[in-house]
């Protein structure tokens, strides 16, 4: 599947929920809970995300054309964040990550329902991986 076909997937996921806040980050926190375990030699300092409050260690490594993103956070909500930007951007080419808005993080509502911490760290989660998309192309 494209970058599209996720994000409208998710989308239709998180309208099930209507207007019950509470349901879409019980979703968020599941999401997370199914986030394949993260190797623990991986969760190095240099693997760290700048900006989260949260530790969110984020692998990269490219596999033929395709991007394969990795990560764990300490924190079960940032987990259920970074595992919906894994579910989206991973086996993906960098141009396509690349190029990516990731207009659904609006449209699902999670933008203007984080904190103000939270928020920034989701931004620097999409900024480190589409930087790591951009030195492993």
């Amino acid at each position: 599947m494209n970058i599209k076909e996720i994000e409208s997937e998710i989308i239709e996921e998180f309208e099930l929920f209507g207007d019950d806040w509470e349901g879409k980050y019980e979703h968020l926190i599941e999401l997370g809970k199914s986030l394949p375990k993260i190797k623990e030699e991986l969760k190095t300092d240099d693997r760290l995300i700048r900006g989260c409050q949260s530790k969110v260690w984020l692998h990269s490594e490219k596999q033929d054309e395709e991007i394969i993103y990795t990560a764990d956070s300490d924190a079960i909500i940032t987990k259920g964040m970074v595992a919906l930007m894994i579910r989206v951007l991973s086996q993906q080419n960098p141009k396509d990550i690349l190029s990516a808005n990731l207009d659904f993080i609006n449209k699902i509502g999670l933008a203007e329902h984080l904190s103000p911490t939270r928020a920034n760290g989701l931004v620097s989660m999409i900024k480190q991986m589409k930087l790591d998309a951009m030195a492993l192309s």
